[in-house]
């Protein structure tokens, strides 16, 4: 499982102390709980990866346990997010984390008593994926719940620290563990580690309130909004850009990594369990490290110097043919795979409201893990045609091409935009009572301009444009008067009734400021709202033409 990354902080608000969310109680023992787990969760896939070498050590078949572990979340992380927006985040992660252990403890079992074959492993592992991606956005979504605002920085860093603690300790163990008990012991321990996390969360009692009075949105509207709002969100996108850069090519050391230490360096599981052992202490030093390499570097640079020490540390797993340069390009691999990982994840955090925070994140886990599975696939795929240290050295080239080719896709552009809700949108007047399926509605705003500032209020406009998409309008144009200058109307066509008020509890802060300009633009009494609702026209032949037919 993976622990919860919350939201950035807000700009020029003080910064408290690093281990300030630990005076939270809740926190602090869902962040116990999940480190645990994901002890668990690293000795699963050491576990899957060198079993999969044992049985079948053809390169591509072993990298299918990276391609088994990633799919799922390309799969399925964007449903999950729609349903961390629209249903009670404990219970779903109670109930997902529940199937889960027990797909653990079955395969356990299975391996207890032989009966382990490539496909049973992957097909167990890609199930174990499943579970991840359904609780991958409610975990990353949930902990704005557990600290206060100020101190979501803070939590950012200590959630970093706990999975790499995690990191470092999870290998070694599941190297340690088949090495005494054999196989079939990270699996059964990886089970384990689900229960205290169930136990947390049903310990942990949430308030249970929504700031809305409107119903939770349907699961299939939920997901065409949050990819609406995916497409029109220049910040989101930017981050996705060069996330797309990064992991394709990151992806070659983790899914050939059982090969590195099996046939580079000639090594067991112990020593497999080591290097990742040693990328997990690498993360917690490059996590350490992190604050001060922020502030000095900026996200961009930074993960441009992340993305080059990746590409070092390929190199070295391709050169190595001892354990000493392969744990040396290990640790590299781990500090500079956090600072790229965290710098991404906070873009992604900054960039997103609240209300569509779950499935926002979704969409940049789903990117990040359909671009983890593609480039397993072709790192094996190569790696069997080519062999070890070429693909390793093809996928560092890569990695710094990829710099250059993604250098106008900035990060964290969200950081100075206020993306909380102004709620100032007033109650439509009604005449009738609408039923809250009717749709689709068209909402249309009429301006009068001084013809001088035409320009300028057309660019402010176009702005707005990707303000009404992303708040849930599926179409947009505006209109300019041939017989009155000045006159522009504007419209946007939304689903329903109810989609429409969601609008109201959606525009931002941010978007309130733009229109505050737009209105500064128009005369007195202007701009002019109305709102059209499709109306079902009568249907048929008229009775005189029936009659003429009979």
């Amino acid at each position: 499982m993976t622990s919860p990354a919350p939201a950035a902080p807000v700009p020029g608000s003080a910064t408290p102390g690093a281990f300030a969310p630990f005076r939270h109680k809740t926190f602090t023992v869902l962040w116990s709980a999940t480190v645990i787990s994901n002890v668990g969760a690293w000795m699963y896939n050491a576990a899957a990866g060198w079993l999969i070498a044992v049985l079948d050590p053809n390169p591509l078949t072993v990298s299918l346990v990276q391609v088994a572990t990633m799919l799922p979340m390309a799969l399925f992380a964007l449903p999950a997010g729609a349903l961390a927006d629209i249903v009670d985040r404990r219970r779903l992660l109670i109930a997902v984390q529940a199937a889960t252990l027990m797909a653990s403890a079955l395969l356990g079992l299975i391996v207890l008593v032989g009966g382990a074959t490539p496909t049973l492993v992957l097909g167990f592992t890609f199930a174990a994926g499943v579970g991840a991606a359904m609780v991958a956005p409610a975990w990353q979504a949930v902990v704005p719940q557990l600290v206060p605002k100020a101190e979501l920085p803070s939590a950012v860093a200590l959630n970093s620290v706990g999975i790499n603690i995690s990191r470092a300790i999870g290998p070694a163990l599941a190297g340690l563990a088949i090495a005494g008990f054999g196989l079939a012991a990270p699996f059964l321990l990886n089970a384990l580690g689900f229960v205290l996390v169930i136990a947390a969360l049903a310990w942990w009692q949430t308030k249970g309130a929504r700031l809305s009075q409107l119903p939770a949105e349907r699961f299939g509207n939920a997901v065409r909004i949050g990819l609406r709002h995916a497409r029109r969100n220049p910040h989101l996108r930017a981050t996705l850009a060069r996330s797309v850069g990064f992991f394709l090519f990151a992806s070659a050391y983790w899914a050939l990594l059982p090969l590195i230490a099996r046939d580079r360096v000639e090594g067991g599981p112990q020593l497999y369990g080591v290097m990742l052992g040693a990328i997990g202490v690498g993360a917690l030093l490059g996590a350490i490290a992190l604050p001060r390499l922020k502030a000095r570097l900026g996200a961009d640079r930074l993960v441009a110097a992340g993305t080059i020490g990746t590409a070092v540390a390929l190199v070295l797993f391709a050169l190595a043919r001892h354990p000493a340069p392969a744990l040396a390009a290990s640790l590299i691999a781990g500090a500079a795979w956090i600072q790229v990982l965290s710098s991404l994840n906070v873009s992604a955090q900054v960039a997103l409201p609240d209300w569509v925070r779950g499935r926002g994140l979704a969409v940049f886990v789903t990117v990040m893990s359909a671009a983890m599975t593609l480039g397993s696939l072709v790192w094996g795929k190569l790696a069997g045609q080519i062999g070890l240290p070429w693909t390793l050295l093809i996928a560092a080239a890569g990695l710094l091409a990829a710099i250059p080719l993604t250098k106008g896709a900035k990060l964290q552009t969200g950081l100075g935009v206020d993306l909380s809700p102004s709620m100032h949108w007033p109650q439509p007047v009604l005449s009738q009572d609408v039923a809250p399926d009717r749709g689709p509605v068209m909402v249309s705003i009429e301006y009068r301009i001084d013809p001088k500032d035409r320009d300028t209020f057309l660019d402010k406009l176009a702005v707005m444009e990707h303000e009404r998409r992303r708040d849930g309008a599926y179409a947009w144009a505006v209109f300019d008067d041939a017989a009155a200058e000045g006159r522009f109307v504007e419209t946007f066509m939304v689903e329903s009734w109810l989609e429409h008020l969601r609008q109201h509890e959606r525009i931002t802060r941010a978007a309130r400021v733009l229109q505050d300009e737009i209105r500064a633009l128009n005369a007195p009494g202007f701009p002019a709202v109305t709102h059209l609702i499709a109306t079902d026209m009568p249907r048929g032949v008229a009775p005189a033409e029936e009659e003429e037919e009979a």
